[in-house]
């Protein structure tokens, strides 16, 4: 059995999410995503590399450096837009891309995590637009949530 996200149809341009039930409580779940050393364990796009700047525990308002890769090496700052301690956490960069994760207790041993990627108010729409986002960035968060819980489970 191959294990799968589900692409969530949100209908809304430039809007993408998935979702997955990892069977882990909520707190082990968010404190693992917002330590962003985790994040290139995570990451299903291929393109995190590595945590060069923040704190090992994100807060509302924290800032945190990550080296990219995407055809080209690159660096990129985030800030903590959003946290709801084991409940949900979302940050952007320069372009206001925002990731965001949301976690809902299903039991005290199950967590459905969805993960979102919102580029609406976006800058530089162009660029984003020249990136065909939705050829792979749902993608992406499908094999992010999947790495997550093999991680988490283990």
């Amino acid at each position: 059995m191959t294990l799968r996200a589900e692409i969530i149809d949100t209908g809304v341009e430039y809007f993408y999410q998935a979702k997955l039930v990892i069977n882990k409580p909520a707190d082990q779940i968010f404190n693992f995503i917002a330590n962003p050393a985790n994040h290139q364990l995570m990451d299903g796009s291929g393109m995190v590399k590595a945590k060069i700047s923040g704190p090992s525990k994100l807060f509302l308002g924290a800032k945190f450096g990550m080296k990219m890769k995407q055809g080209i090496p690159y660096a990129i700052k985030n800030q903590v837009i959003e946290f709801q301690e084991a409940k949900s956490i979302a940050w952007q960069h320069l372009l206001h891309n925002v990731w965001r994760y949301e976690l809902r207790e299903i039991d005290e041993q199950s967590t459905e995590v969805i993960e979102s990627w919102d580029a609406r108010n976006a800058r530089s729409m162009w660029w984003i637009k020249k990136g065909k986002p939705q050829n792979w960035v749902p993608k992406a968060m499908g094999k992010s949530l999947v790495n997550l819980k093999v991680l988490l489970e283990k």
